[in-house]
């Protein structure tokens, strides 16, 4: 996360949003969402020096749609984000991270189940990797990825967010089916 902070282009904004999960920032430009950043990571003195760096404008288009989807998501009320988003990563990266984007609202699959998807289920550790560096969790929904067993396994925003992201959408996807 800190690395693709330190490349962040010019022209991008910080907004901040109250949520279940705590103070998210999410930093922007017209481009796209460049990053969501949990409180937990805010704290870092690297990542706080370069959030305090960006311009404050909560009325920018792509951080005024971020919160709104976000907020509908965490009511249960969205399962599918439309924001367009700039991801800064290695190939490799950009491949597991578009993957993440076809695993279905409320559901899971493994780190092995993701790795063969992109054509070699040698490679879960690689994914495993690639995975703990998405720049924008929740969206590009990483938590969704499990251990082969089922157990929970690896999340960078910490194991109590993935329960509850996890809960979150099995339980709106449980009350959706019942309308």
């Amino acid at each position: 996360m800190l690395k693709m902070m330190k490349t962040l282009p010019a022209g991008c904004v910080l907004g901040e949003m109250e949520s279940p999960v705590g103070k998210l920032a999410i930093v922007a430009s017209d481009a796209g969402l460049h990053t969501l950043v949990s409180e937990k990571d805010r704290e870092e003195a690297e990542c706080k020096k370069i959030l305090q760096s960006l311009k404050v404008s909560g009325k920018h288009p792509i951080v005024a749609k971020t919160k709104t989807q976000l907020t509908e998501y965490f009511a249960g009320k969205r399962f599918k984000f439309d924001i367009p988003l700039v991801l800064d990563g290695t190939p490799f990266q950009k491949l597991a991270w578009k993957q993440l984007l076809a695993i279905p609202y409320g559901e899971t699959v493994s780190y092995g189940e993701q790795a063969r998807r992109l054509g070699d289920a040698k490679k879960a550790r690689a994914v495993g990797g690639a995975n703990a560096r998405n720049p924008v969790g929740i969206i590009v929904p990483c938590h969704r990825v499990v251990g082969k067993d089922g157990d929970l396994t690896g999340f960078a925003w910490g194991m109590d967010m993935k329960t509850f992201l996890l809960k979150l959408e099995k339980t709106a996807k449980q009350s959706s089916m019942k309308i």
